[in-house]
């Protein structure tokens, strides 16, 4: 192999996990609504059993997949607590992985942190894979208050 070509062959494969590397990090934090809210049948797995009925929030719940190796889960347990605090009937779940593999495998989950947001029938409404942008995480949490008041008249 010439100098040329293997200087061709290390350019090509720096682009191509510079590309990688940028739609990553466009998709992390990124809130994606769940089939379960858009209708036509579709359903998210049961949420009834990731912890005891009385950690649930009357209102809404997130609930935070973790490892206990994830850098950026602590931050993440902040906000979430942070968010919960300042709404009432808000609470927050933390699911460790380690400790219940097989959740990983039925809530799809590819990163740590995922965030999960329960409506009060515990539906998931929106998921996060990685840290929740905080403007979107407002957002999906001011659907699931509307959705909540518009039900409750």
């Amino acid at each position: 192999m010439t100098v040329g070509i293997a200087v061709a062959v290390l350019v090509g494969v720096l682009a191509l996990a510079t590309a990688l590397g940028v739609l990553l990090r466009h998709r992390t934090g990124r809130a994606r609504t769940s089939p379960s809210s858009r209708g036509a049948g579709a359903t998210e797995p049961r949420t009834d059993d990731l912890a005891p009925a009385a950690e649930y929030g009357p209102v809404a719940t997130l609930v935070q997949f973790s490892t206990p190796t994830c850098a950026r889960c602590p931050a993440t347990r902040r906000q979430l607590d942070a968010i919960a605090g300042r709404h009432e009937g808000f609470r927050r779940i933390e699911v460790d992985l380690a400790e219940r593999p097989e959740l990983a495998r039925r809530f799809d989950v590819m990163q740590t942190p995922t965030v999960l947001l329960l409506d009060a029938d515990r539906r998931v409404r929106t998921r996060f894979g990685g840290p929740p942008r905080p403007a979107e995480l407002a957002a999906a949490l001011d659907t699931v208050l509307t959705a909540g008041t518009r039900e409750s008249r």
